[in-house]
């Protein structure tokens, strides 16, 4: 039974809940229904869908544009002033080509304060993505990101440090996103 219910939540957050254009709804039904922790002023715009109705953690004034797919099979941890742009998708969980069985593989991502992602990069399982730090739109990231550094590319390749003398505040909230 408890897994139909968890299916259920899912089912009406991907399906009814992301496609609401009001942020008030969405955020609470995001926090109370599917108890993920979601900081003061931030923004999860329409249409992006969850994975599991656990495992997610983002801080305040951050913002997740429209149409990203968060997997968060395993914990997905997002800090402040996080922008993630529109199509981003982040997997924490995978399946490991060794194992005869096929075994799934949990694998947690912590994006850090600060931190950037471009249009449509994917995150892998298991990525610690450095405060302050750039991921160029397109890019896949497949290992972790030194914190100010700015990487692009498939895979994902270290382009130049970025000013590490941050102290922006991130506010976005569209009218019916």
């Amino acid at each position: 039974m408890r897994r139909i219910l968890a299916e259920l939540r899912i089912y009406i957050c991907n399906r009814w809940v992301a496609s609401i254009p009001s942020h008030t709804i969405r955020q609470w039904y995001y926090c109370y229904i599917m108890k993920y922790s979601i900081g003061q002023n931030t923004a999860i715009l329409m249409d992006c869908t969850f994975d599991c109705t656990r495992h997610f953690a983002i801080g305040s004034n951050s913002v997740i544009n429209g149409k990203c797919r968060i997997d968060n099979k395993s914990s997905i941890t997002i800090g402040n002033n996080v922008s993630i742009s529109q199509e981003v998708l982040i997997l924490s969980a995978d399946h490991d080509p060794d194992s005869l069985v096929f075994a799934s593989r949990d694998l947690p991502v912590i994006i850090e304060d600060y931190v950037f992602i471009g249009s449509r990069a994917t995150i892998l399982p298991g990525v610690t993505i450095g405060k302050g730090a750039v991921i160029a739109a397109g890019s896949v990231v497949t290992k972790d990101v030194k914190p100010f550094a700015i990487v692009g590319g498939v895979p994902a390749q270290f382009i130049r440090t970025r000013q590490t003398e941050l102290n922006y505040r991130l506010s976005y909230r569209r009218l019916l996103q």
